[in-house]
């Protein structure tokens, strides 16, 4: 009598293309690269953390995304987040201020205040950051295309309220590669906006060496169609260009890279997760070290926002995003993150609500006072699994951005749209498997429900409040010293034309109430505005 076979079980690879076995022993460990890498926390090449105690010392910074309206509206959403336990602000601007457009302009109708908050001179972060204390809330600036600006705005309003800015702690998106890549709030061509990106580096590593200006971001990368190797690999070389720009100044490496940081997406498989961090951890240090030759801890250290999969949402059943999103502050912790922004619920489809911005801050806050995340470093270490995998990503990761040097480079190929083709074809075949089944996702194309489609609440946008907005800059403008925001300009264009970091000309300006499109255009006016390349 003959037996049947068992069914040979298919073969299960994750997002990044890697091939995952039913069962993992040490002899994988030792394939992928031993031990040898691991390391302890605290020290090189740092994959299981960079700092000896992690969460044990100090829990990671809980940093809401948030910012709607107007600077007062914000205000009050700052206090609120502030007042139920939250750690850090991380400040959302509207499109009109992302890209360099004052409230008033023509093309900003409808945009006001619809995705962030509004801001076209100092005055609107002074209302929007009163009462709140800069030293004992760190705060981060959600901008690109006009991050000089907002930069120089932030560390304007320092300074008006007494803060020594040498010690001021904070950071800046400012990473306007992926923008050409993702996100697309660009404003100037590639070039001039790389310069723009190191003069804001450069300048605060001699005015403020305790400030983050710049975040790298494999966040919007992964949402444009990214794998999570790619994420990691792609946001490697965009922070290898920022450093090349800035030690071609005649910087040292230690001078400033101790104050880049990053800021990545989290969803899909726990450990693929758990262990794109862990790799990218030791990765950066190992390039920080070889290949830039950093003698500082510091400067080898991945500093990073895990930030919760907006991609990872729906809108279908979106009460099962408060089960997504406490997965993702799971794996935020797991992976060592410094800093947590957890995606509310109905971030989805809209603004997110008190309410829910209050589930995903207590989501956080359950992880350390419940779920015992924060009593031991690194607790997956050592899993067979999750070693072979942290090697096998690592290694992967390298294998990127070498392709991507042999191609001439993360500049050129995002100058010539390459980068872009590539991801938009990812990011459509994925939601090709969506849509058909073949990639699963709870609640959109399978365990669905049968009843109308459920009615979701809106935040509500103000027309009336965007031209209060208008009107208050016009007030401000009204007011300021015309004369003296006329010549704090023609330095702006000046810097712009010459050889010169252009911040100390900025600062002028915005510290004499120019807006935020006023110097814009004099930066465009010298550096042009970019033309994306479009490919099929």
């Amino acid at each position: 009598m003959s037996r049947e076979k068992p069914p040979v079980p298919k073969p299960v690879f994750n997002e990044s293309g890697l091939e995952i076995k039913p069962l993992y022993t040490p002899a994988d460990v030792e394939a992928s690269g031993g031990n040898d890498k691991i390391g302890l926390p605290g020290q090189y090449p740092f994959t299981r953390g960079i700092h000896p105690l992690m969460y044990r010392q100090r829990p990671w910074t809980m940093r809401q995304y948030a910012g709607f309206g107007s600077p007062h509206e914000t205000n009050k959403r700052f206090k609120y987040l502030i007042a139920n336990g939250q750690t850090g602000l991380n400040v959302a601007f509207d499109l009109p201020t992302q890209i360099g457009l004052d409230s008033s302009d023509p093309v900003a109708a409808g945009e006001v205040g619809r995705v962030g908050m509004a801001v076209d001179t100092l005055r609107d972060l002074e209302i929007a950051f009163e009462g709140i204390d800069l030293e004992q809330v760190t705060v981060s600036l959600t901008v690109n295309g006009s991050a000089a600006t907002l930069i120089a705005m932030y560390l304007e309003l320092a300074r008006k309220r007494g803060y020594d800015i040498r010690s001021l702690r904070g950071t800046a998106q400012n990473d306007i590669l992926k923008e050409f890549i993702g996100r697309g709030t660009w404003v100037y061509p590639v070039q001039p906006s790389i310069r723009l990106v190191a003069d804001t580096i450069e300048f605060c590593a001699h005015e403020a060496p305790k400030y983050s200006p710049v975040s790298v971001c494999g966040y919007h990368i992964r949402e444009s169609g990214a794998d999570p190797v790619q994420e990691m690999a792609y946001a490697f070389c965009i922070a290898k260009v920022y450093a090349d720009e800035v030690i071609a100044r005649g910087l040292s490496v230690d001078e400033f890279a101790g104050r880049l940081s990053y800021n990545f997406n989290i969803f899909g498989n726990i450990f693929e997760q758990v262990c794109k961090f862990r790799a990218g951890r030791s990765l950066w240090a190992k390039i920080m070290r070889e290949q830039y030759d950093a003698q500082k801890s510091t400067s080898m250290w991945l500093r990073m926002i895990a930030g919760g999969g907006g991609s990872g949402l729906t809108k279908e059943q979106p009460e099962l995003n408060i089960v997504r999103g406490a997965y993702y502050a799971l794996i935020g912790a797991l992976s060592g993150a410094q800093t947590m922004a957890l995606c509310s619920y109905d971030e989805a489809y809209t603004i997110p609500t008190e309410y829910s911005a209050r589930i995903s801050l207590r989501t956080m806050q359950l992880l350390t006072a419940e779920m015992g995340l924060c009593d031991t470093v690194d607790p997956l270490a050592g899993s067979y699994y999750v070693e072979t995998l942290t090697s096998q990503m690592r290694e992967q990761m390298e294998k990127v951005m070498r392709e991507i040097d042999a191609q001439g480079g993360i500049v050129k190929l995002i100058s010539e749209g390459i980068i872009q083709s590539q991801l938009s074809a990812q990011a459509y075949e994925r939601r090709r498997q969506i849509e058909s089944g073949e990639f699963a996702k709870v609640g959109t194309n399978c365990f669905q429900i049968d009843e109308e489609e459920q009615e979701v609440a809106l935040h509500p946008y103000s027309d009336e409040d965007a031209l209060a907005q208008i009107a208050a800059t016009v007030q401000v403008c009204a007011e300021r010293d015309n004369k003296q925001v006329a010549a704090a300009l023609a330095e702006v264009s000046a810097a712009a034309a010459g050889d010169i970091n252009v911040m100390p000309a900025i600062s002028k300006a915005v510290s004499s109430y120019a807006t935020v499109g006023e110097i814009t255009a004099k930066l465009s006016d010298v550096f042009g505005c970019y033309q994306e390349p479009i490919r099929f």
